[in-house]
């Protein structure tokens, strides 16, 4: 399986891939992790990632830009997959926005998770990222 990580700190997940269980099936090469950055995607000098919400209200969420550059770059960097053998809902690299408003997260959808050749799991920052992301995707 293979698993793009878009968040503005790749730098933490570096324990999921030296230690432990996943420690083992990163090296054994049962998972592959890849992370992009969306300040890598910025325009301006500052590297900016966050923006005020664009129908007004308070806190800041996380620039449409350059998050969809990051998601997009992370799909095409996992590409798809060649198993002749392989289902539909296995080849599509499903992109996952982690939020607590989200669905919940238990074992059956884990087990459907697992199914997966590739998937882009979406770190917020922030109050969360802006709506019209997640209507993109």
């Amino acid at each position: 399986m293979q698993i793009g990580l878009v968040t503005l700190f790749p730098e933490m997940f570096a324990a999921i891939t030296e230690y432990g269980i996943t420690g083992r099936a990163v090296r054994n090469g049962l998972l592959g992790l890849q992370y992009w950055n969306p300040r890598d995607f910025t325009q301006d000098k500052h590297r900016t990632v966050d923006d005020k919400p664009f129908g007004g209200g308070p806190g800041m969420l996380m620039k449409t830009e350059p998050l969809q550059a990051s998601i997009e770059a992370a799909r095409a960097a996992l590409g798809k997959a060649t198993d002749k053998e392989a289902t539909a809902e296995q080849i599509g690299t499903k992109v996952i926005y982690l939020s607590p408003q989200g669905k919940r997260l238990d074992q059956q959808a884990i087990l459907q998770l697992a199914q997966r050749r590739n998937m882009v799991l979406v770190c917020g920052r922030y109050q969360g990222i802006d709506a019209r992301v997640l209507e993109a995707e």
